[in-house]
């Protein structure tokens, strides 16, 4: 079977090698690189979050069907910045593993979570600009800007 569907597996040892192997080289990333994808993760968990507020704004849908295509269509966000290579806060808290392992040092951790963090939000709130200059809340009778409004209250 493994013939046919080539999948590979590893134990948790390798996996966890692996993660700090992806640890290290992201410690490696000079600033500039480094804010430049974090940034872009940022926008792009934006786009995410953006299309799933147009999605289940939409009232013709039902209840349920808004959660699964509004699910759907956030993972693109997630689905971009793996594509692109992005820099994304969240998964770069996998680095305490390289850290842990001292196969890279607590400043190093610390300088890439900071410069993510920030490069993130800068992302995020470029792309919060953006919708809200284009007046794209006003969408469907105001409908997305009042469906962001109750998921920031939610």
């Amino acid at each position: 079977m493994a013939d046919i569907f080539d999948i590979d597996d590893y134990s948790p040892a390798q996996i966890a090698e692996r993660v700090e192997n992806v640890g290290v080289k992201k410690a490696q990333l000079t600033a500039v690189p480094l804010i430049a994808l974090g940034v872009l993760a940022g926008g792009f968990i934006g786009l995410g979050a953006l299309y799933y507020t147009v999605v289940v704004s939409d009232p013709g849908l039902t209840f349920a069907l808004q959660r699964v295509i509004g699910g759907l269509t956030f993972s693109l966000g997630l689905i971009l910045v793996i594509i692109a290579g992005a820099e994304l806060f969240t998964g770069n808290n996998l680095m305490v593993m390289a850290c842990v392992s001292r196969r890279i040092g607590t400043r190093d951790l610390v300088r890439n979570l900071v410069l993510v963090y920030f490069a993130n939000f800068v992302g995020a709130f470029g792309l919060a600009l953006l919708v809200y200059l284009s007046r794209h809340w006003t969408m469907h009778g105001e409908a997305v800007g009042q469906k962001a409004v109750l998921i920031a209250a939610g």
